[in-house]
């Protein structure tokens, strides 16, 4: 594990452990809660199986590791136990920056056609995590948050056509989200370097993996 308290996932955590601090704190004070945005509605039911697999960044209102990603590649894969193992590659600054990872693992709620997921990176916290759009094709995905505070744009190829991220964009701004935070994600493949990576197959889902 890497201990450096530079490294995005030490940074995560930290910030992770804030947040939790900040709600301890609300909640002792007493008083009313703050009013929330409506939920974020969802694409409807989605086939779990079919929607694992390798996902591209395309855009994205990114959290604060991602916030300077490269190639930024989502990959989820279906556990035994029935949650979803997931690993967020990307280069922090550059295309010839090291490669970082991050591996949350998403459990879908129940009674939400398997379109709303609760994301795990440091027990015992969890992230909303809403499948808004979902292209007839499978090709397109749009992820984002009751909170409108991070939102996600992803292809099952590195590129997609303008006319299809105008229209994501869109979708983006209806829901609520503030368009002047997306930020484009470069993506350049194949990777070259010694820690490269081949282009990921298009929407080929992985071999389910063991519970652990």
């Amino acid at each position: 594990m890497d201990k450096n308290p530079t490294h995005p996932r030490w940074r995560l955590r930290a910030a992770l452990a804030c947040a939790a601090a900040a709600l301890a704190a609300c909640a002792s004070r007493g008083g009313p809660p703050a009013a929330r945005m409506p939920s974020i509605p969802t694409a409807g039911q989605v086939d779990l199986a079919r929607f694992m697999g390798d996902w591209y960044v395309i855009a994205h209102v990114p959290t604060w590791p991602e916030r300077a990603a490269f190639n930024a590649v989502e990959t989820y894969a279906l556990r035994e136990d029935g949650r979803i193992a997931t690993r967020f590659r990307y280069r922090h600054g550059g295309f010839d920056a090291p490669v970082s990872t991050m591996h949350p693992v998403g459990t879908v709620r129940p009674g939400t056609g398997n379109a709303v997921w609760d994301m795990q990176f440091l027990w015992p916290f969890q992230a909303e995590y809403v499948i808004a759009e979902l292209s007839p094709d499978g090709q397109r995905t749009l992820i984002a948050r009751s909170d409108r505070d991070y939102a996600w744009l992803m292809a099952r190829t590195p590129q997609i056509a303008p006319q299809d991220h105008e229209q994501a964009m869109a979708r983006l701004q209806a829901l609520g989200y503030d368009l002047k935070k997306v930020r484009r994600v470069p993506q350049r493949w194949p990777e070259s370097g010694p820690d490269a990576a081949p282009q990921p197959p298009a929407h080929e889902a992985p071999a389910r993996e063991p519970a652990r």
